[in-house]
């Protein structure tokens, strides 16, 4: 009975590291978005410095998830949530490297506002911020309206995505002094795609630890 105390104790103390990751990246996701629309450079060093705290709850969710596992075997419905938030916990943490990776490049851009403005980058990162909103939403309540909610707008993001890269794949052609701010451009593009492919894997793992169905690959 003493070992199934411990368990629960560890299988609420896992959940509510999970919670703070996501909630962790969530900020992280809000200020980098900040950052670009406003050229706020301080804000952007603020969420690179702020990637040490999320690689080091991304180590301790590991280890709380492998010290669960040695206590005993989990029945099939913990246990398909240890794995899910194994999983989990990886995508929001690579999350987290995107929002940095993208801070890292608001400099480069101070100078070409209104080519980002033309672009309609700042829509994108508003709607990403809204797709990452319900994956918040999603991690803390297990509502598969979330679940739902969320691959939509990650597939509207993604095809916007490849739109925007496209039109600045056409003004490299046209243009070729703003050679290297679009490839600054075109990697933001591609980590706002990324978050939103991440963002679909969460939903995807909550699908499974509610339902236990692998919905991965299904349309």
């Amino acid at each position: 009975m003493e070992n199934y105390r411990i368990f629960d104790s560890e299988l609420d103390k896992l959940a509510h590291k999970v919670k703070l990751m996501c909630s962790q990246v969530n900020h992280q996701v809000i200020d980098v978005i900040q950052a670009l629309n406003t050229s706020d450079l301080a804000l952007a060093k603020k969420v690179i410095a702020n990637d040490e705290y999320i690689n080091n709850l991304d180590v301790k969710i590991d280890k709380l998830c492998q010290k669960i596992f040695a206590l005993q075997q989990p029945v099939a419905s913990d246990l398909r949530y240890i794995i899910s938030a194994l999983k989990i916990n990886n995508d929001l943490e690579r999350i987290g490297d995107h929002a940095v990776s993208i801070a890292k490049r608001i400099e480069p851009l101070q100078d070409y506002q209104k080519l980002v403005q033309e672009l309609k980058l700042e829509m994108i990162g508003e709607k990403t911020k809204a797709l990452f909103s319900d994956v918040l939403e999603l991690v803390k309540e297990h509502n598969l309206e979330f679940a739902e909610r969320v691959t939509t707008k990650a597939e509207e993001i993604k095809e916007e995505c490849r739109e925007i890269a496209s039109k600045m794949l056409t003004e490299m052609m046209h243009q070729s002094e703003i050679v290297v701010v679009a490839a600054n451009i075109l990697i933001i593009i591609n980590l706002f795609e990324r978050i939103s492919g991440y963002s679909t894997n969460i939903a995807e793992s909550i699908s499974f630890v509610v339902n236990g169905e692998i919905v991965k690959h299904k349309k």
